[in-house]
């Protein structure tokens, strides 16, 4: 399976828990790790380069720090500008028809904050329907999301070196076992 990672950060020198990622990424050689923030300062997205890698792999990690509910918005401009009428949807819009998306967050909060009833009163899975509903208009596969809850909160780096290694498994997983 060819894995492409798009990391999300607009400042990923200062966290600890997506640097965590990206490093444990860079000890992989088969994963495509690419950043955002780092490759489009300027927010000028390469509509095409961008919609040529989405071609060329099979499966498709959004990573990015879970605030303010939603993704980063040079991650939401991304998706604006390549998932094109015509290329990703509409009349011939069939590009990502069957590429497998991997939402991969973290959180400030505990689990528990995100619950009915808790701090943010919604679950992780209801706040990302908005992204998961972009890939399915797409014809692509939302997997289920992989989530590091309580990442600025944890001051214990063996567990965010732990998560990264879950992280790294979760994305290699096939689809059938990740899909209960």
């Amino acid at each position: 399976m060819n894995i492409m990672v798009i990391i999300a950060h607009p400042n990923l020198e200062t966290s600890r828990a997506n640097r965590a990622f990206k490093l444990e990424l860079s000890r992989h050689a088969k994963f495509d790790v690419r950043n955002l923030y780092q490759e489009y300062p300027n927010w000028k997205i390469d509509v095409e380069k961008e919609q040529q890698l989405l071609l060329s792999h099979d499966r498709i990690v959004l990573q990015f720090p879970f605030y303010w509910y939603g993704c980063p918005p040079l991650l939401k401009k991304w998706f604006e500008d390549v998932f094109t009428y015509g290329w990703a949807y509409g009349p011939g819009g069939d590009y990502l028809k069957d590429k497998e998306f991997i939402v991969a967050t973290t959180t400030g909060g505990t689990k528990n904050c995100y619950r009915a009833g808790g701090d943010n009163w919604f679950t992780i899975s209801e706040f990302l329907k908005p992204i998961q509903r972009t890939i399915t208009k797409c014809n692509g596969t939302y997997l289920p999301a992989f989530v590091t809850y309580g990442a600025t909160s944890q001051d214990n780096d063996v567990y965010l070196s732990q998560e990264a290694k879950r992280y790294i498994e979760y994305i290699q997983t096939y689809s059938s076992l990740l899909i209960h």
